[in-house]
């Protein structure tokens, strides 16, 4: 039951925080913007940003004390690799023109064309990603 609950629960929670961030702040709920809007961000934009990010990192870290299995094992082997990863992420959702939280969730549900073909354009990429790394590459299966 827990396989079926839990990912309705976690989708609901995310729609209902991104509808009442629409709602109340007139802003879409896409990560890499709120994220970025902190390096040059507008007076008076900082604080919804900072607990936006905060309530973010607070649920990690309270999944990751009450229910750890659900996470999975580490993967973590170094610095490397995670710093060039996310380097590679902030050039694409800059080349996107946002994430997959901001054009899958939040551009989908306004009915954003712009969104549809970004959210179409991730799902072939990491179809084609995993099917190079389990298939040609002899990845993980």
């Amino acid at each position: 039951m827990n396989t079926f609950l839990l990912p309705l629960l976690g989708g609901v929670l995310l729609g209902l925080g991104a509808a009442l961030l629409l709602l109340f702040n007139g802003r879409i709920a896409g990560i890499s913007g709120i994220a970025g809007g902190l390096w040059a961000p507008a007076s008076g934009d900082t604080g919804w940003r900072v607990a936006f990010i905060g309530g973010l990192m607070l649920g990690g870290l309270v999944l990751a004390a009450v229910r750890p299995e659900v996470l999975g094992a580490p993967v973590l082997t170094g610095v490397g690799t995670p710093l060039i990863a996310g380097l590679c992420v902030g050039f694409g959702t800059r080349l996107g023109s946002g994430c997959t939280s901001g054009h899958g969730v939040c551009g989908l549900a306004r009915g954003s064309k712009r969104s549809l073909v970004a959210t179409l354009t991730f799902m072939a990429a990491g179809a084609a990603t995993v099917f190079v790394t389990r298939h040609l590459v002899g990845g993980a299966s």
